[in-house]
């Protein structure tokens, strides 16, 4: 017992619930060092040990593309869960949103590099997916002020697609195996264009309905600001209608005092003068 409040030790004081879900309080306290960052840490490491397994021993042994297939789909499968983690029990952290779309397609990216460059898969697959990718993380800036797209199911199948032909391009594939994955590499091209092109639709349409939004906004606000200078001006009727009354008010002074004053033990005190009555008591002082 150190007398000291959980609080001021960096915790809550509650008791967590187990099997429950992390609340305000937790998202919060959400550090760097949580599950869902570690896992895609994990697979930001896996990246180089990867590409030095694939390329052990010159890159064709059979056991160590086993070896590299293996750390390949460890990095798949962390990808599938870090950001489901962080989502549902509330460990989303700055390092997090920029670290894991880095470490999917550095992944990925190094798989299909390296399988080019040993010759077992076109270059011009290569080139098409990773232009994909780097065009699609483009758009994400161009379109963020203005709207975030939702990954769609066109877009995790291709992610699926692309993960499963890849592993299987790492592995020493011979006879109908390596003919099924070139078939599934094709599928994962395809679903590669046909995503990317469905997402830029959506951005220039999002993009247009935002600014078209904003114009709509700011055109409303113009007509008030419009409407409020021609309206005739409330002050100056107000001023008028109090002291055209006051002024042909019985018992007005000279002195440009008007309205009725209620006399107090002690004193006549103006109840609510009016402008004449205030202008004539500065004018005497």
């Amino acid at each position: 017992m150190t007398g000291v409040p959980a609080s001021a030790a960096g915790g809550s004081g509650a008791k967590p619930v187990r099997g429950g879900k992390l609340g305000t309080a937790a998202v919060n306290q959400a550090s760097l060092w949580n599950i869902a960052n570690i896992l895609t840490m994990v697979r930001l490491l896996l990246v180089p040990g990867f590409v030095l397994l694939l390329f052990h021993n010159g890159g064709y042994d059979p056991v160590w593309r086993s070896f590299a297939w293996a750390a390949f789909a460890v990095a798949m499968i962390t990808d599938l869960f870090d950001g489901h983690l962080a989502r549902a029990y509330n460990l989303v952290t700055d390092f997090g949103k920029i670290a894991d779309p880095i470490a999917d397609k550095a992944i990925m990216g190094a798989a299909l590099v390296s399988l080019s460059v040993l010759g077992d898969l076109p270059w011009w697959i290569t080139g098409v997916i990773l232009a994909r990718e780097l065009g699609i993380t483009l758009m994400r800036f161009w379109v963020i002020r203005h709207a975030v797209i939702p990954a769609s199911r066109g877009g995790k199948l291709k992610t699926l697609a692309q993960g499963t032909a890849a592993g299987m391009y790492v592995l020493v594939l011979t006879g109908p195996l390596a003919t099924l994955r070139f078939w599934m590499m094709m599928v994962a091209v395809v679903l590669t264009v046909v995503t990317g092109l469905d997402y830029v639709r959506q951005a220039v349409v999002l993009r247009r309905r935002s600014l078209a939004a904003e114009r709509a906004a700011v055109g409303r606000t113009a007509e008030a600001l419009n409407e409020a200078a021609g309206s005739p001006g409330a002050g100056v009727a107000d001023a008028g209608a109090v002291a055209g009354p006051a002024s042909g008010a019985p018992g007005a002074s000279g002195a440009g005092v008007s309205g009725p004053a209620v006399r107090v033990s002690g004193g006549s005190t103006p109840v609510e003068p009016t402008v004449g009555a205030r202008d004539g008591a500065d004018a005497e002082r």
